[in-house]
């Protein structure tokens, strides 16, 4: 199993924040060890959401975490773009406004940033 790679804050909107990381999954349990690394780190930990998606050699798994169908946002994009045994997870920091539909584009946003990071390699 890879290293948890977190991109951070990518970008904010309305006070709230968002940040995305992942990493490569071949197992639920793989999973559930990413999750816990990144929530070693009190900031994500304390995060209103950590919304999840997978896409494993046994199918895909997601979790809204609170930030309902966010999760299914993620899937999508991950299986749009053949990217299999990874996990995405975007971190959000609820910021006192509410975002209504804006916020799957922010989810969308932040998984996008992941997905290029993975193109590029950087």
């Amino acid at each position: 199993m890879s290293d948890l790679t977190r991109l951070g804050v990518v970008l904010t909107d309305r006070g709230s924040r968002y940040a995305v990381s992942g990493g490569i999954v071949s197992s639920r349990k793989d999973v559930d060890a990413l999750l816990a690394d990144l929530k070693s780190d009190k900031s994500y930990a304390k995060a209103t959401h950590n919304t999840w998606a997978a896409v494993l050699p046994t199918g895909a798994l997601k979790a809204d975490d609170g930030e309902s169908g966010a999760g299914m946002v993620i899937l999508r994009m991950m299986e749009r773009a053949g990217i299999s045994n990874h996990v995405i997870i975007v971190t959000r920091w609820y910021g006192g406004k509410k975002l209504g539909g804006d916020r799957f584009r922010r989810v969308q946003d932040a998984t996008r940033d992941y997905l290029d990071h993975l193109e590029t390699g950087l």
